[in-house]
């Protein structure tokens, strides 16, 4: 079999030059020949190449040879150069070797041939390789299979399993990911060892796993992946809070969801209609805290007070250990967690225009996100209920235009700020101007005052007279 007809990239043609020159044979291996087999319409940013000889002088000899438009990187303690042309990245490396001991990170790392290279892919489906040197030009080489696992939809190792789990524990999360991305079956003996092999996974550090993560949460359908990594005890390992959700407990024939499986299902809806990772993790957090304030109250069932509080508070801490940005990000997940109830309670009673405020004033910019996680937490196996709550919260976005439009709550501003009120009054920065902007704002969020300067100012005035604070004279 012969790909030469589908190397028709500029690129293929001058690494063929190069190789032959410095007679290293040369081959494109990995995800850009998967894909080219499973004709998967995708943009390709990075492609892997393999020489049998430096990928280092390989890859700089290639660059010399794209001109300016080409730039350069080294990683010599890899043994791995990137070349970045016309907004692809191409990663040469040489046939090498490699293996992890059994309490380390690193991997010990030596020179090798296709066949050792080949042999420690992690799939066999990424252990395919075309020949770019000119003699046989396109030439395809396919020692494990992987074309048939490709047409058989199967994710298997070359190798033993338990031999490639253990060399590389992270492997473990790419099965995962690649069964959720292509929609495959992990083989029984892989899926087996991955279990077996689980707690293995320790060794790895958490920014490697939890970008392997982040990319099964990016799936189309996440629930796939997150139940796979239950199964195999992966989730275990490095996110046991989220484990914690999953179980049913019944009293006097009275029982609450799965949480577990109720949040897959949050995170499958919401994934229907945004691409955004850090909404994303909004469903997966959003009922996070269940576990920690479950109670049985006779006459009333199941209760889960403050889970929305307290599952706030959880985030930082799960965004911690999970190597996750501590930053506005953070924040935002932060929000969708302890607001995510607020549309749900105002969609079940009549909906007030002071609800309605002090809903847009927590949520600011982020509103339509909100609605879109509370559109996503409806998973009631009831149509009638459901079409009720959709039915409802269309309401409760008619009330958020009509009193956005009207009061301009959305990321508000007090009217009168600080240094205003010190030259109005006999004040100095400190408690009392803190309590008056407060009461600015509530008056405004209650719909007592308008938000408008004039009207601020009377009722600043009146507040002031409340309290005996004496004016500046003018």
């Amino acid at each position: 079999m012969n790909f030469k007809e589908s190397l028709d990239k500029s690129i293929f043609k001058t690494i063929s030059k190069i190789a032959d020159q410095l007679n290293f044979p040369t081959y494109v291996v990995g995800g850009w020949v998967r894909d080219l087999l499973l004709k998967r319409k995708r943009k390709i940013e990075d492609i892997d190449f393999v020489c049998i000889g430096s990928g280092i002088i390989l890859a700089e000899k290639i660059t010399q040879e794209l001109g300016a438009d080409a730039n350069l990187k080294v990683f010599k303690n890899f043994g791995t150069a990137m070349i970045t042309y016309k907004g692809e990245n191409y990663e040469f490396v040489g046939a090498r070797k490699e293996s992890y001991r059994r309490d380390s990170r690193k991997p010990l790392v030596e020179n090798g041939s296709l066949e050792d290279d080949q042999n420690r892919r992690d799939f066999t489906i990424n252990a395919m390789a075309i020949q770019l040197n000119s003699k046989e030009f396109g030439k395809f080489l396919d020692p494990f299979n992987g074309r048939e696992d490709l047409e058989n939809r199967i994710i298997k190792t070359p190798l033993d399993p338990n031999t490639t789990f253990s060399d590389d524990p992270l492997r473990m999360m790419r099965a995962v990911r690649f069964a959720n991305q292509l929609n495959f079956n992990i083989d029984n003996d892989t899926k087996d060892a991955i279990t077996k092999n689980a707690e293995r996974l320790n060794i790895i550090s958490q920014e490697r796993i939890t970008d392997e993560l982040n990319k099964i949460i990016l799936c189309e359908k996440p629930s796939v992946g997150f139940k796979l990594l239950f199964e195999t005890k992966l989730l275990h390992q490095f996110f046991i809070d989220l484990c914690k959700l999953e179980g049913v407990e019944k009293v006097n024939n009275h029982s609450h969801k799965d949480n577990f499986y109720h949040t897959l299902e949050v995170l499958d809806n919401i994934s229907k209609n945004t691409d955004d990772l850090w909404l994303r993790w909004g469903a997966i957090l959003h009922d996070i805290a269940k576990p920690q304030t479950k109670k049985y109250e006779e006459g009333i069932g199941w209760t889960f007070h403050a889970h929305e509080f307290i599952g706030s508070k959880m985030v930082k801490n799960i965004f911690k250990k999970l190597k996750l940005p501590l930053n506005h990000k953070m924040e935002f997940v932060k929000k969708m967690v302890a607001l995510h109830l607020r549309p749900i309670v105002l969609a079940q009673d009549i909906v007030t225009d002071s609800a309605i405020r002090r809903l847009l004033f927590d949520a600011g910019d982020d509103i339509d996100k909100l609605m879109m996680l509370c559109d996503a937490d409806i998973t009631s196996k009831n149509p009638i209920k459901v079409k009720k709550y959709l039915s409802n919260f269309q309401l409760v976005r008619k009330k958020l235009k009509e009193v956005e439009e009207k009061d301009r709550i959305r990321n508000f501003q007090p009217p009168i700020n600080g240094n205003e009120i010190m030259k109005l009054f006999k004040i100095k920065s400190g408690k009392e101007i803190g309590l008056l902007k407060k009461l600015i704002k509530d008056a405004i969020l209650d719909g007592d005052v308008k938000n408008n300067k004039e009207d601020a100012l009377l009722f600043l005035n009146k507040k002031a007279e409340e309290f005996k604070i004496e004016k500046n004279e003018i």
